[in-house]
């Protein structure tokens, strides 16, 4: 088997040479990564091929791509594929395709050279390196086949590196074992999902459903195995798992996230942040290792708002936050949060709840992982990045009020239109969130009420969605947003009313937390990189009481969630729980 010590010390020649295959007969991509030794681990060395392909530019970029055969192709059939194309194509069955997948593979395989002008490419062992089935192949060839060139591009190159990924990890001997546990831990999770759901092969969890404490009782058992001294489910739906330390008097470590799901959602959103200090627990208690402080992993079991209004309801219990209202909510079949806990086992009282109040002066504070939810770390070729903060928020709903009137016969300076002073609205708030660094803003659900395509728009509703890393920055942003919203409507003649739905401050990362992470990160031999978080997470709620930071791990498929296609792979996991245990043991010896 290859070593680091090896390629360390070999000359560039034989650095390449013992590199042969990793990248489809492309020896320069090993040429241009050999100035980069010594590498301090494998992850360093996979960044730094990727990074070598990064600034090859676009030609040679093409070239890599072309040079790698297609699925089931001509080469395939001939026997003509490397040793490793054939490794590759045989785990995921290619071989052995029916006439009518051979023939669908084929089709496809024309229809997207045609297109694009360069062979599909899919790391056929998938995100745990056990081959994808056929028919996946198949799909993910269909929906990329619609894809734009410029994506298509790219993502041909992220493929070839997870390709190669996998080809170090055979040539090294090494397997993830630690992300294999996760990844397989959140395939077993999403085979519970709600009814209507569940029957459409999609994942949807919601609060304290049949398929959420199903969720919930895995976990406690998981836990369980683990080795945790103490589990419990609390008295908002929580899975509560506590390790020991050393000294019973010393402030225990938190962490933990949300196990609910958006509807249709994808598999490791919150769940990724529970599975992570699972598997660190596990090994800490395999080892027989106790830290001198304790570490408490809780499984919230609401953050998405779902099938209530609540949102942050596992973790507003712990924070003290816990809204008596929320019992009186009700879902859309009138089901309340009061007789869902009662249906749940659960006691239903504010008693019980204002229990699970945390002391923060007992708690070192407040850590999770999460899957990053956007492109950037995909697009960078990083596994790993550190959170500096969570997006502070706004959130609107809207009316703009006009005047209904004849399509054909109302000039057009004699308008009262409603949806035209939106859409004026909407390229403001683009433009002006573009302006500033870190600062984003939407409109995401626009209508016009009982509109005709031969009637000017009088009545228009809309929502506004405004997001900063600082308090600062998105109060400004909203401020400006709003005089414009009174500025057009004045120009246009019309009137507005305007709801606020949410005020959420921004949740910076405490200095020391972040700089764990960092330190965490360098020791896998991989470069800080620092972004903000715009998505609401279960640390801004504990950022409330007490230091939080996060560590972000990259999704695949460009980065997608809340979506069947988000994923990770088992080597990102493996290099997570690395993480998660090396900022362990740096609070160990502080």
């Amino acid at each position: 088997m290859l070593t680091l010590e090896q390629l360390n010390a070999v000359n560039p020649t034989d650095f390449v040479d013992l590199l042969d295959g990793t990248y489809e007969h492309s020896p320069w991509v090993a040429e241009g990564a050999a100035a980069s030794r010594p590498f301090a681990s494998l992850a360093a060395l996979k960044h730094a091929l990727a990074g070598s392909v990064r600034s090859a530019g676009r030609e040679r970029q093409l070239a890599l791509i072309r040079a790698h055969p297609e699925l089931a192709g001509k080469a395939a059939v001939a026997k003509q594929l490397t040793a490793e194309s054939t490794n590759e194509q045989g785990r995921a069955g290619l071989a052995y395709c029916t006439p009518g997948e051979f023939a669908r593979i084929q089709q496809l395989n024309a229809d997207y050279n045609a297109r694009f002008g360069w062979p599909f490419i899919l790391a056929v062992r998938g995100p745990r390196g056990l081959g994808l089935s056929r028919a996946e192949i198949i799909a993910t060839f269909e929906r990329r086949l619609a894809g734009h060139p410029h994506f298509e591009f790219n993502e041909a190159l992220r493929q070839i590196h997870r390709i190669a990924e996998i080809r170090l990890n055979d040539k090294f001997g090494t397997t993830p074992a630690r992300g294999q546990q996760v990844w397989d831990w959140a395939e077993q999770l999403a085979g519970h999902s709600d009814p209507g759901f569940k029957e459409a092969g999609q994942l949807t969890v919601t609060y304290l459903t049949d398929a959420h404490r199903a969720v919930a009782q895995q976990l406690l058992a998981w836990m369980h195995q683990a080795g945790f001294d103490e589990v419990r489910i609390d008295a908002v739906g929580n899975v509560v798992g506590v390790y020991h330390g050393k000294d019973p008097q010393a402030k225990r470590l938190l962490t933990g996230s949300h196990y609910d799901t958006v509807r249709n959602g994808g598999k490791y959103d919150g769940r990724l942040g529970i599975l992570v200090p699972i598997a660190a627990v596990r090994e800490l208690h395999a080892a027989g290792r106790r830290l001198p402080f304790a570490v408490e992993v809780v499984a919230f079991a609401e953050e998405e708002g779902q099938r209530y209004k609540a949102t942050f309801l596992g973790s507003g219990a712990l924070t003290g936050d816990f809204d008596p209202a929320w019992l009186e909510q009700t879902d859309v079949d009138g089901v309340s949060v009061h007789a869902a806990m009662l249906a749940a086992g659960l006691p239903a009282t504010l008693d019980a709840i204002n229990a699970e109040r945390r002391d923060p002066a007992r708690y070192r504070g407040f850590v999770e992982v999460h899957i990053e939810q956007g492109p950037v770390l995909n697009e960078l070729d990083l596994p790993l990045g550190v959170v500096t903060s969570i997006n502070g928020s706004l959130r609107y709903l809207g009316r703009v009020i006009g005047q209904a009137s004849h399509a054909g016969t109302t000039p057009m300076d004699r308008r009262r239109d409603a949806a035209c002073a939106v859409a004026e609205l909407m390229l403001f708030v683009e433009k002006r969130a573009a302006a500033v660094p870190d600062v984003v803003g939407t409109v995401g659900m626009l209508q016009v009420p009982g509109g005709s395509i031969n009637v000017v728009p009088g009545l228009c509703d809309f929502s506004l969605d405004l997001r900063a890393t600082t308090d600062a920055a998105r109060d400004a942003l909203g401020a400006d947003v709003l005089a414009e919203l009174r500025r057009i409507c004045g120009k246009r003649g019309l009137s507005y009313t305007l709801e606020q739905t949410l005020a959420a401050n921004a949740a910076p990362s405490a200095p020391a937390g972040q700089a764990r992470w960092e330190a965490a990160v360098a020791a896998l031999g991989l470069p800080v990189f620092r972004l903000p978080s715009g998505a609401g997470h279960d640390a801004m709620k504990l950022h409330e009481v007490m230091p939080q930071a996060m560590l972000f791990v990259r999704g695949g498929n460009a980065g997608i969630s809340h979506n069947p296609l988000e994923t990770i792979t088992a080597d990102d996991a493996e290099l997570c729980v690395a993480a998660f245990m090396h900022l362990l043991e740096g609070l160990a010896r502080e």
